[in-house]
């Protein structure tokens, strides 16, 4: 339960308020703990939980989310202190209505977009046509309908240009007002995925081993120019890569009306980073029967609350919809089904993992993280399972802990740098976060 809460002074102030005295009543009926607790006021703040997904609503002032009532009410829950109720209030019927309606609402626009997608009978085969058609083919019709083309191949034309130069010139000499300039005119040419990588490279400069980094970081947006120069010989498939990668957007409606994969999902874990004053939450699931790893990406600006609906170490029955690519890896989640028992995933070993590794490297040579779970492997200071362990991970001392030189199951972050252990299960099945 704390695990769910934003930071750690929330999940201290929430167990501050998770005692029965702090709250005038409580109950909990169905999916869903509710409670009046004293607050500042004259009027006890609101607060209920559905535990499906879950969802929040309390009625404090408090900007983040969940809020320390939310949270206590989950801390006495989940230690028997919230009785059974034969009927919720009406004030926690009409918040569960009112998101049943906007789910329905939501599901209503999904089935039009998938509709309006999929087209009418008659238009089927054209579009099938078109897609067994040329990648060259679309590329040309891509340049001629948008002339942002011309501006982005414009902007990774000088990209190559001073790629060549900093390599003939010695990577010593790079100097960080080089690539804030770049990167500001690859934004004006509208190529701002190239500009991000550009931007990153003070980062890698800042690193201990950063000659080899920045020249493989070099090597990756050099590709990625000349793979947009020439995607018109690419496969369908890459060549869309290619383009999300430079920067050209894939709206949520368009994943949303692609076909879905239903599954079982275990959420093998999160991790939050800050970029550009935003907080991008990485939450990892892999599904049960496809085998299938997926991203879910949220975004809030600092000091906001992200989505806190998917919880590590739960697993959820969802349909679930990809972003397109060669390596399909970042996904929405379109619908939520019934609720799961949550289990042990299923792990490989190493070797399987970094099989795994190096067939989505093959599709898509620019993938940063990857999600794997291994099965049988022993964690040490600087290795889990024989593999290195990124920088920044080193020295697991709670994965130690709970391994106490036994063999486990541990889900972790794939990065080129090694790495990042996010969560482990002990002998009885529970969830250790470890991220």
């Amino acid at each position: 339960m704390l695990a769910l809460a934003p930071d750690a002074s929330s999940q201290k102030a929430a167990q501050g308020v998770a005692a029965p005295g702090k709250w005038s009543s409580r109950g909990a009926t169905g999916t869903v703990v509710y409670g009046e607790c004293k607050g500042s006021g004259a009027r006890p703040y609101l607060a209920c939980v559905d535990l499906t997904e879950p969802a929040y609503r309390c009625s404090c002032p408090s900007r983040k989310f969940p809020c320390k009532h939310a949270l206590g009410l989950l801390l006495m829950w989940s230690a028997d202190g919230v009785p059974e109720a034969e009927a919720a209030p009406q004030w926690v019927t009409e918040w569960q209505e009112a998101r049943a309606e906007r789910a329905d609402k939501a599901a209503a626009r999904l089935d039009a977009a998938r509709a309006k997608a999929a087209g009418s009978p008659a238009d089927a085969e054209p579009a099938r046509q078109g897609q067994a058609g040329s990648s060259a083919e679309h590329a040309r019709q891509g340049r001629a309908e948008s002339p942002r083309h011309a501006r982005v191949a414009s902007g990774l034309a000088e990209v190559e240009r001073w790629l060549a130069d900093q390599v003939r010139q010695g990577l010593a000499g790079a100097a960080e007002h080089d690539w804030d300039g770049l990167a500001k005119r690859l934004i004006d040419a509208q190529a701002p995925g190239v500009a991000g990588a550009v931007s990153r490279l003070a980062q890698v400069r800042a690193e201990d081993d950063w000659p080899g980094r920045l020249l493989e970081e070099y090597t990756l947006i050099n590709l990625l120019a000349v793979a947009y120069r020439r995607r018109s010989e690419l496969p369908g498939p890459l060549a869309q890569t290619v383009l999300i990668r430079t920067g050209f957007p894939v709206t949520r409606e368009e994943v949303l009306a692609g076909p879905a994969t239903r599954d079982q999902w275990d959420v093998l874990g999160r991790r939050d980073e800050v970029q550009d004053r935003l907080t991008a939450r990485r939450v990892w699931l892999r599904g049960r029967a496809t085998g299938r790893p997926a991203l879910i990406l949220s975004f809030a600006p600092q000091g906001q609350p992200l989505d806190a609906s998917l919880v590590t170490g739960t697993t959820i029955d969802a349909d679930v919809t990809f972003y397109p690519g060669a390596a399909p890896l970042r996904a929405l989640v379109a619908a939520r089904h019934d609720a799961v028992p949550a289990a042990v995933p299923a792990g490989v070993s190493p070797e399987e993992a970094l099989d795994e590794v190096a067939g989505a490297l093959a599709e898509d040579p620019w993938t940063e993280s990857w999600p794997l779970v291994l099965a049988g492997v022993v964690p040490e200071r600087t290795t889990l399972g024989g593999l290195p362990l990124h920088p920044r991970s080193r020295d697991p001392w709670r994965l130690i802990a709970v391994s106490g030189g036994h063999p486990l199951t541990v889900a972790a972050e794939w990065t080129p740098q090694g790495l990042r252990p996010l969560t482990t299960w002990d002998d009885e099945g529970t969830a250790v976060i470890l991220s």
